[in-house]
């Protein structure tokens, strides 16, 4: 990591940015921010996304919207998102000096993994995106130890080119003046944290997100509202060519639990006859190497969050998992004849799941190793978690619904 920030160092000496803030000039307006977003921030956002995306607008591309939270039971998420939004607007509103006049257009968690790229092109080149204003791109992972390839490239202008490191922050206008593109990623998976700002009311996502809350949550009680529900099984289904129906390729949530280790069993016989969008929403069990964890999970995206969520905050459950009881179940024959059947549906191509997100076991990704123990800990700490984030959406909604804007509220204790 030294050398990586070495690196970004001279980076920014060659392009003038130094340690503060930098913007360019009216023929290019743009300005980077470093560390905006803190270490906690970046690898909250990275849980949410890890844990909930779905196939992309781009080949190798995959993204996390609001909307898409709400839509698979998972809207507390939102919460996080709610300060880092307000500071960039503020932020974007004085370095743009247009306080007051903009809206959130659009908000994506979106990961570039191997393969990934764009071309020359401005964030407004489609009749239906002429509304967006500026851009906000906010880093959460780091060039050179999570992901290679991926830099951002500008066509005109200081700087040209940017070495994308966790915390920092890119704006810029969407138009002709900031004409970019971004290099093919070759290892890893490059994430971001991406916002567009319209001064156009008509499209502010707020009142949308607004509504589909009501929508979602009116008729829910608050422990109905945080187990995930999986959305279409296309919205999860990669292969190699997406245009086309090719049967060969992967479930996302299935690979991302193959890549750190992990796979599920159903313990419904015919369960490999099934079709994959049953198979979604079936309670599984998590599985790794020959043992079988007796706890049930109520689906694959389910699992797919303890895990993940294990993945962030595993280092702080090392005291919680001295005095949790495990029941790890050896795998008999039989089992793994079924589970391997399993694997054979979700997972039909395991050499695309390596190219596209590589191989990260957990104990060489920056986390801890593995431990059931420590597996059992994060199940009970995940529900902390969302019921915490659940009971505070719940008690905000009823001001976002009157001003038809999500903004932070400041509740009595």
């Amino acid at each position: 990591m030294d050398e990586i920030q070495k690196q970004k160092r001279e980076t920014e000496k060659k392009v003038g940015l130094g340690m503060c803030e930098v913007c360019c000039g009216s023929q290019h307006p743009r300005v980077m921010v470093p560390n905006f977003l803190s270490p906690e921030e970046c690898k909250e956002l990275e849980f949410i996304h890890k844990s909930s995306s779905t196939v992309g607008y781009r080949p190798n591309v995959f993204s996390t919207t609001l909307s898409h939270l709400i839509a698979t039971n998972s809207s507390h998420f939102l919460i996080p998102f709610i300060p880092i939004r307000e500071r960039l607007k503020d932020k974007l509103e004085e370095f743009f000096n247009c306080q007051y006049e903009l809206f959130v257009e659009f908000t994506a968690l979106i990961s570039w993994s191997r393969g990934a790229s764009i071309g020359w092109h401005s964030d407004d080149n489609r009749p239906y995106l002429k509304q967006r204003h500026f851009a906000v791109v906010c880093y959460l992972n780091n060039y050179g130890k999570d992901f290679n390839g991926g830099l951002f490239r500008f066509q005109d202008g200081q700087p040209m080119s940017i070495m994308p490191m966790a915390g920092d922050v890119l704006m810029y206008t969407a138009d002709q003046r900031n004409i970019h593109s971004v290099d093919e990623i070759t290892d890893g998976e490059r994430l971001t944290l991406t916002l567009w700002f319209t001064r156009d009311g008509s499209h502010d996502e707020d009142v949308k997100l607004v509504s589909l809350l009501s929508q979602h949550l009116l008729h829910k009680d608050m422990a109905a509202s945080y187990l995930p529900l999986p959305a279409s099984c296309d919205m999860y289904c990669f292969s190699q060519d997406q245009a086309s129906n090719d049967q060969f390729g992967f479930n996302i949530c299935w690979a991302r639990l193959h890549i750190l280790g992990y796979g599920i069993s159903i313990s419904e016989d015919g369960a490999c006859d099934s079709d994959v969008s049953e198979l979604l929403v079936k309670p599984v069990q998590l599985v790794r190497g020959d043992e079988l964890l007796d706890h049930e999970f109520v689906n694959i995206l389910h699992a797919l969050q303890v895990i993940h969520f294990y993945c962030w905050q595993g280092s702080a459950l090392k005291t919680k998992a001295l005095n949790v009881h495990t029941n790890v179940l050896k795998l008999s024959d039989k089992d793994k004849e079924k589970i391997n059947c399993l694997k054979s549906v979700l997972l039909n191509d395991e050499d695309l799941v390596l190219k596209v997100f590589g191989s990260m076991p957990l104990e060489e990704n920056g986390g801890i190793c593995f431990d059931w123990t420590g597996i059992v800990a994060a199940i009970a700490a995940w529900e902390d978690y969302v019921t915490k984030l659940s009971k505070q959406i719940h008690l905000e909604l009823p001001y976002w619904r009157m001003h038809e804007s999500i903004y932070t509220v400041q509740l009595d204790e």
